[in-house]
């Protein structure tokens, strides 16, 4: 069975290591992890990940942040993907840093990746793994801070939580989102 995994984030030198960009980090160490290279392939980067029985399609779109909608749909059109495999691995400013939260569907939280795959499917029930980034940002500071580095302090602790977000993403694809959000949610 296919799985797409879309991790968000903005592609170009200027914005690797930033916040937004963290959903292209758990995918690069999904994928690093098992000395998998991705390919430039059509609205983004894309390799195959096999976990047991499961095909996991890791896409990190190429068509910035707010058409994040384009590649989710191709991909998901393209492989067969339904519905309720797809996960979009997004940051979120609601959550302290590091913490992760498993849903299986929700409001997008202004964050727009999120709006315009919502947009683009006509459905806000698709799975969302959120890394939390915290929120230590100044009144109208949101797109500096989002679009800023993490900190020493967090880099520090930011493999450990890659590995955590690994984790969730194959326990996904390999028990079922109920059992992963039951299992991860409270870490």
């Amino acid at each position: 069975m296919n799985f797409l995994i879309a991790g968000l984030g903005n592609i170009g030198d200027e914005y690797a290591g930033t916040r937004h960009n963290i959903g292209f980090r758990v995918l690069d160490a999904l994928a690093k992890a098992s000395n998998l290279v991705f390919e430039d392939k059509r609205y983004g980067f894309v390799t195959t990940l096999r976990v047991k029985n499961q095909t996991l399609i890791l896409l990190k779109p190429s068509t910035y942040m707010n058409l994040s909608g384009n590649a989710v749909r191709y991909w998901m059109n393209a492989k067969k993907v339904p519905l309720e495999n797809l996960l979009v691995v997004v940051d979120d400013l609601s959550l302290p840093f590091g913490q992760l939260r498993m849903k299986p569907s929700g409001s997008e939280g202004g964050h727009n990746g999120l709006k315009h795959i919502t947009s683009v499917l006509g459905t806000q029930q698709y799975a969302r793994l959120r890394f939390g980034i915290g929120n230590d940002f100044p009144r109208g500071g949101q797109i500096d801070y989002v679009l800023g580095p993490f900190p020493p302090e967090q880099l520090a602790l930011m493999d450990e939580r890659l590995n955590m977000a690994c984790e969730m993403v194959k326990s996904f694809a390999l028990s079922g989102i109920q059992f992963t959000m039951n299992h991860y949610n409270k870490k």
